[in-house]
């Protein structure tokens, strides 16, 4: 078990395929390639469920609104690109999809965690945001975040960075 993350921390790098906005159907990202920028990476379980799809459709909805703040923000899940590319398709997302079919960046962000439903454990992604600065350090994190609040937190606070 890794040490939770918490504001001020280096965030750990990652490499992996972005899908949609200014991505297309797939392009190599890495956190190192958006230094002096800020971040937004939001971690959700699955592409076209419906928590997922009301925060990403908050998130769509307040889209001029965020990109007028200068920060590039990514969704993240472990879902592989066909998945984000058909869950961008049918609710026309403006924003790029992270794929992490190897949940290697879950794992770094500490997201990977043990889950419970109807007394059924399992492993799954929890629904947390990180906010990160141009200097790469981790500027506020949300975890457990209601889908329907997301937005508007996640525009609070890149607001108050001057992103």
């Amino acid at each position: 078990m890794s040490i939770p993350l918490k504001i001020g921390d280096k965030a750990p790098a990652f490499t992996t395929t972005a899908v949609g906005g200014s991505y297309g159907s797939g392009t190599s990202i890495s956190l190192n390639d958006l230094k002096g920028k800020s971040v937004v990476l939001y971690f959700y379980p699955k592409d076209d469920t419906p928590g997922c799809t009301t925060q990403a459709c908050g998130i769509r909805d307040s889209w001029k609104e965020i990109k007028s703040t200068g920060a590039t923000l990514f969704g993240v899940s472990i879902d592989p690109v066909k998945a984000h590319e058909k869950f961008i398709n049918k609710f026309e997302l403006p924003f790029p999809l992270l794929s992490d079919s190897d949940k290697s960046i879950v794992e770094a962000y500490g997201v990977w965690v043990e889950k419970s439903m109807y007394g059924k454990k399992y492993m799954g992604t929890e629904r947390t945001t990180f906010v990160i600065d141009g200097n790469g350090k981790i500027a506020a994190i949300f975890p457990k975040v209601k889908p329907a609040e997301h937005a508007e937190l996640v525009l609070k606070v890149l607001k108050t960075l001057g992103a």
